[in-house]
This record gives C-alpha cells, structure tokens and sequence, in this order.
C-alpha cells in the first residue's frame, strides 16, 4: 500500500536517516499509541521504564503507584466489590497484580543488596 503525509519539515528531516526503516517505526508508533488508549497503561509504563533505568537500591525502595495509576486500582477495586469487573476490567486488574509482584520481587532484591552492602 502507498501512503502520501504531509510532515513538518523537522519531523520529515528526524525521518530522512531512517526512511528504510518506516514501516517498523509505523507498526511500533501504531502499538504503542493502541496500548495507550487502554486505562492504565500509562501507569504500567511509567513503572517499567523506572526499572529499565536500573534504579538503586533505595529508589525502588521509594517506588510507589502514581496517583493516576493508585486512583484506577481503586476505582476497579470498589467497583469490583459493588458489582463485579467486565472481562476487560479483569484482564487489566491481572496486568496490575502482575506488576504489583514485579515491584514486590524487585524490593525485596534491592532490600537484600541494602543489608549486604
């Protein structure tokens, strides 16, 4: 399929370098801009680029919820208890215990380095 964009020009030089190469940067734009329409995401992500920057010990000791992101695990907590999750809310609630163990494992590992340094 051809496509024909009308581009500023610092976006149209950005993309110059890289022209072979626009088809994946579409498709990974494309999957990232999707997933970010889904609740929650934003928090989930701010989580995982936190631990990609190898942070120490003490700051994922200090990682906690965003409040948009605690905000939502309450909403979906309360609505849960009035009247139940529609199955995407279920899906989102395990990404969210997944990454509550995630945090979990990494705090203990950096609680561990904390008593061994």
């Amino acid at each position: 399929m051809e496509i024909t964009l009308d581009i500023p020009e610092e976006l149209a030089a950005r993309l110059r370098p890289v022209e072979d190469q626009l088809s994946r940067i579409l498709e990974l734009g494309l999957r990232e801009f999707s997933a970010t329409a889904r609740p929650g995401f934003d928090g989930i992500a701010a989580v995982v680029e936190i631990l990609a920057e190898l942070p120490t010990p003490e700051e994922i000791l200090a990682l906690h919820p965003s409040d948009a992101l605690q905000a939502r695990i309450s909403t979906l907590l309360e609505k849960n208890r009035m009247e139940g999750l529609s199955p995407a809310e279920e899906h989102e609630w395990t990404q969210y215990e997944y990454l509550e163990h995630v945090v979990r494992m990494a705090k203990a590992k950096a609680a561990v380095k904390l008593k061994t340094a």
